[in-house]
């Protein structure tokens, strides 16, 4: 930190002695050329200064915590890391610079088959193999310039972390939620491991090892998230859940219509069978019997012909029959046939040639009378004897969490040939992985429950979506290593108020987290049922690829020729063999990935960050393409060259004396007046609310427009281009901080301040310590009013006035306007909505029964002969 005292006298300028308390720029007052290696000198000067967050876990009030999904620590850092983890932070700066208590943590999602698989072709343990990568991307991180707050910092593979993954799982078992059952899995050969059904592609082979999946008899671990689907289909409903826009509904398709109720019943074959049905009451019918498709995996048992299921709520056994031949419920094996509740499936009981119990009594408790005490009765016992009676969909089944692999979390449940299935007492818990190759008697252990010597621990581990389900909740407190986590911190920063991340973990990630932390809250230890308030799902970062028409070869850009870029023609440089072009997501085997590391080392890093951000919303897939890229260089470039021209009038001792009252040079100031409030205004907007970060670039660039036409008398007396120069760097340093930090320290060494005693500029203060710009107290702003959608008229309103209209006030606007009476005199009125954006903007929606169009009377023969022909 620099103190610095400069007393200049300056002819025409408020005159001042004045201190700063500030870091000193690196680049010095001389005119350099805004090249990539003075670039990195910037961000090397500022980089150590802008990595970390600012988080104080003291303090609740203006909370936000902005979480962007880990990432896999593959070693590098890709395009798509880049593209996240800059939006990520871009809102955080932001945030901070507004006065938030922003909390931003980072970790790792350590665990998992690829990590393994690369340490085993390495011939190297995979907790090395990945505390190495997870060192490389920590620095690459923090060459991104990201303010994550590494204090808080976790990784899923670290025993101080999945010991409590393992204490969650027990939560889930005391609760009935974590349970054992064969099951019919998908089998990768080659990985030797249970896939899930997305993990398996249309021609049923694995989505990572490309082998054909088998189908095998396993005994599986569960958690039985079914229990909770009523609850997170209505939680969708939950009107904290903003910008979730078509994750509801995919979300929705996943967990299906809650139209029927599940019911896990013991099989004769000591297993569990799921039954489903839309009519619990049918399970009173002491008739009951279960008819399940010919290849559910029950049919290859030696006595399937004599299976039975236990009905608890008859007290029957229900006898079991294989068969396609009646309509099962969709996505479903089983069917719950009642022939005392239905005709049809007593005709069914018939042609099987089962034995029909009658009975008086039953006969008249099966009245359809009856039927809703039955209902009752039913999913009373079965909440009493813990064997399910949830609300669910059909198709809605079970979390398989058991994986058949060494790098993951150990399910912590141990086996015992007297007690069965045993947990693991707490205070044993971490349950460690122990060394890649131990021997079998590595997992022998003596019994917690009796003692009994040669128990064996659970050699499966754990689904990775488990250690990711509840993350966000152990980085509010990573270092506590006595509870989970501290229920009082999270009552403090919970729920997230924004999650970023891809689309492809828009379904099962979420799903899986989002019942968590159901879970959790029905425990009392988070504080809302939802986890995330705010989603922004990004788009993909697409490469160009070139792929040889013939054989479908994937070949580099540098061996092909463009024929006709707006028509994807190109051939091969060699022979001439036409190439499909096409835009992809970038991958090393298409040959269509770019390196960040290479993008820093030849444009520098905030560069990279404002390309990423730019032309296309963070929703929307990125074309990265190398012609987009002059837009942002020329912008840098047109930035520091304001700063230059505008020390150069402000040193220069030679210019003439101008009048700063007359009217023409007021007319300029009041330009840049509206001109900072206009763009202050739409960046804005598109930092805080829509989260368009291409567009506040845009507006951005709309204030350099105005900053450069401003003539030089102006820059060098002009209050308001010092105000909205200002404004230009602030709003650039959630973005761009290196580069911003720079262009502040140097603008604010500039002698002759225009505005010394603004309370809006903290003269002595770093850009990222100053406030966020503010529109002026004076400047109209908009109050639109719409009809159907349509704009009406837009009303112009003093920003202290427009931030205090109600929606009764927006009303009686428009009702005293004559364009919006004029239209509405013949309409009946449905509905009104009124929206304030503080500050910026305020909407008022009005929603008008359509005019029914009058039909024409048909026209008689008559008519037409009477009409008179052209």
């Amino acid at each position: 930190m620099q103190t610095l005292k400069c007393t200049r006298p300056l002819s025409g300028l408020y005159l001042s002695n004045w201190r700063r308390l500030l870091t000193q720029c690196c680049t010095g007052t001389e005119n350099l050329e805004l090249t990539s290696d003075v670039k990195h000198r910037i961000e090397g000067h500022w980089r150590d200064q802008l990595s970390g967050g600012q988080f104080n876990p003291k303090k609740a009030q203006d909370k936000y915590y902005v979480l962007s999904m880990f990432p896999y620590p593959s070693g590098n850092l890709h395009m798509g890391h880049v593209r996240v983890y800059t939006i990520a932070d871009s809102v955080a700066r932001f945030q901070r610079m507004c006065g938030k208590n922003v909390f931003q943590p980072m970790g790792w999602d350590s665990f998992g088959l690829p990590a393994e698989n690369a340490a085993n072709q390495r011939g190297v343990e995979p907790a090395s193999w990945t505390e190495q990568n997870i060192a490389q991307m920590k620095d690459q991180l923090k060459r991104l310039g990201c303010s994550f707050d590494w204090n808080h910092e976790l990784s899923t593979c670290s025993p101080q972390y999945y010991k409590w993954t393992q204490h969650l799982f027990l939560m889930l078992h005391r609760h009935g939620l974590a349970y054992q059952n064969e099951a019919l899995v998908n089998w990768d050969p080659v990985d030797k491991t249970v896939l899930a059904d997305e993990q398996v592609d249309a021609n049923g082979c694995s989505w990572r090892s490309g082998a054909k999946v088998e189908k095998k008899l396993l005994r599986q671990w569960f958690i039985r998230t079914s229990a909770y689907a009523k609850q997170l289909l209505d939680g969708l409903e939950d009107p904290t859940l903003r910008d979730w826009r078509d994750i509801i509904n995919l979300q929705r398709h996943w967990i299906g219509e809650c139209d029927g109720h599940a019911f896990t019943l013991l099989t004769s074959a000591s297993g569990l069978l799921r039954v489903w049905t839309a009519h619990p009451e049918h399970l009173k019918d002491p008739n009951a019997f279960l008819v399940l498709r010919s290849k559910h995996h029950l049919s290859q048992l030696k006595d399937a012909s004599s299976l039975s299921v236990e009905n608890p709520f008859a007290g029957t056994t229900m006898p079991v029959v294989f068969s396609d031949e009646v309509n099962f419920p969709a996505k479903c094996d089983v069917y719950l046939a009642a022939p005392s509740f239905r005709a049809e499936d007593k005709e069914l009981w018939e042609s099987y040639g089962l034995a029909f119990s009658y009975n008086g009594d039953h006969e008249a408790t099966m009245n359809p009378g009856n039927w809703e005490l039955l209902r009752k009765e039913v999913l009373q016992a079965a909440t009493r004897l813990n064997v399910g009676g949830y609300r669910v969909s059909s198709k809605l089944q079970d979390w398989l969490i058991s994986r058949q692999r060494y790098w993951g979390t150990p399910i912590p449940i141990i086996h015992c040939n007297k007690c069965g299935a045993v947990p693991v007492p707490e205070e044993q818990l971490p349950v460690t992985l122990p060394h890649k190759d131990s021997p079998k008697e590595a997992f022998l252990c003596d019994c917690p429950k009796c003692g009994e010597r040669g128990a064996r621990r659970e050699t499966d581990t754990m689904d990775t979506f488990v250690d990711s389900s509840w993350y966000y909740l152990r980085y509010l407190d990573a270092q506590n290593s006595e509870r989970i986590f501290d229920p009082q911190l999270a009552n403090k920063f919970m729920p997230v108020d924004l999650y970023i991340g891809g689309k492809e973990h828009a379904v099962l990630h979420l799903y899986y987290a989002r019942f968590m932390n159901h879970f959790l809250h029905n425990c009392g230890m988070s504080p809302t049922s939802e986890p995330f308030s705010r989603l922004l799902v990004q788009g993909m970062v697409m490469g160009r690829s070139f792929r040889v028409k013939g054989s479908g070869r994937y070949v580099p850009e540098s061996e092909v020729e463009i024929v006709n870029a707006k028509k994807n023609q190109a051939v091969l440089r060699e022979n001439k063999e036409p190439v499909v072009m096409g835009w992809e997501k970038m991958s090393k085997s298409k040959l269509n990935g770019v390196e960040p590391s290479d993008m820093f080392s030849e444009y520098g890093t905030d560069t990279t960050r404002l390309i990423i951000l730019a032309d296309v919303a963070p929703t929307s897939h990125r074309n990265w393409s190398s012609a987009t890229f002059p837009g942002i260089l020329n912008w840098q470039k047109r930035l520091w060259l304001t700063l230059q021209d505008f020390q150069a009038a402000r040193e220069d001792t030679s210019a003439p004396d101008v009048d700063a009252n007359s009217e023409e040079f007021l007319a300029e100031d009041a330009k840049l007046f509206d001109a900072r409030n206009f763009y202050v205004k739409g960046a804005t907007f598109n930092y805080r609310h829509a989260h368009q970060l291409s567009v506040a670039i845009s507006k951005m660039q709309g204030l350099t427009n105005s900053l450069r036409r401003t003539p030089k008398h102006v820059l060098r007396h002009g209050k308001q281009f010092e105000r909205a120069f200002a404004a230009q760097i602030i709003m650039l340093a959630p973005m761009a901080p290196h580069f911003a930090s720079e262009l502040w320290s140097k603008f604010v060494a500039i002698p002759g301040r225009l505005n010394p005693a603004s309370e809006e500029l903290q003269w002595s203060e770093d850009v990222l310590a100053q406030r966020w710009p503010d529109i002026d107290a004076a400047y109209n702003l908009d109050l639109s009013i719409k009809v159907n959608g349509f704009e009406n008229c837009v009303i112009k309103v003093q920003r202290t006035l427009l931030d205090k209209v109600t929606h009764s006030d927006a009303l009686d606007i428009a009702f005293n306007t004559e364009s919006v009476t004029s239209y509405l005199i013949d309409k009946k009125i449905r509905t009104t909505n009124f929206v304030l954006y503080p500050g910026i903007e305020a909407i008022l929606n009005i929603y008008v029964d359509k005019a029914q169009k009058t039909q024409k009377p048909a026209t008689t023969g008559d008519d037409e002969e009477a009409m008179p022909r052209a």
